[in-house]
């Protein structure tokens, strides 16, 4: 029987680190990538289902995109209660974007002290290689040290942008299967 599983993805990052255009491009399966760009002021959500591979069981992803501006931070943490997964984006020709991911990290993880919460840390802006400042190597070294996966794209050029989301729906899927097991276990 086909389980269908809701994951609440809170999207965290500074403004103008592209969490909306993965998000739009993720969404849209790679047909639309946002070129008339509005700051995002608040938190949008979309929802966008994900086949976990050799099981019939899929993973609604209800992708919460916030808005990276402090001055909407207060109103942006009301909706990031419970999250199930995080995914932390950076631009990687911005040493500041960069330095910010530790504290959005901290203000995730406030809102589920007592919970490990499955995480992905993502390089933004590859297509810029040019002007990248932040190395593959320094993005990695954050991601170990803060029990994230570490990955790399282009939200303009479509690369790779699905792998982060396709990486926290099977996380979440096995943290899934196994509380069925244990669950299974005591019964």
């Amino acid at each position: 029987m086909p389980t269908i599983l809701r994951c609440k993805c809170v999207i965290v990052g500074d403004a103008a680190a592209g969490k909306s255009s993965i998000a739009q491009v993720f969404h849209s399966d790679g047909s639309h990538f946002p070129k008339n760009y509005a700051m995002t002021q608040g938190v949008e959500v979309l929802v966008k289902p994900v086949n976990i591979p050799e099981t019939s069981d899929s993973v609604e992803m209800y992708l919460y995109d916030s808005a990276g501006k402090e001055i909407f931070s207060d109103l942006v943490r009301r909706f990031w209660d419970h999250p199930a997964v995080v995914m932390v984006v950076y631009d990687c020709t911005s040493e500041t974007s960069f330095s910010s991911c530790k504290k959005w990290l901290e203000r995730i993880r406030s809102q589920c002290p007592d919970i490990q919460v499955p995480g992905a840390l993502v390089a933004n802006k590859t297509d810029l290689d040019q002007r990248r400042v932040i190395s593959p190597k320094v993005g990695k070294e954050l991601a170990l040290s803060n029990k994230l996966e570490y990955f790399e794209c282009s939200a303009k050029e479509m690369q790779n942008v699905d792998t982060p989301f396709f990486y926290l729906a099977n996380e979440f899927h096995k943290l899934y299967q196994e509380r069925v097991e244990l669950f299974d276990s005591l019964t």
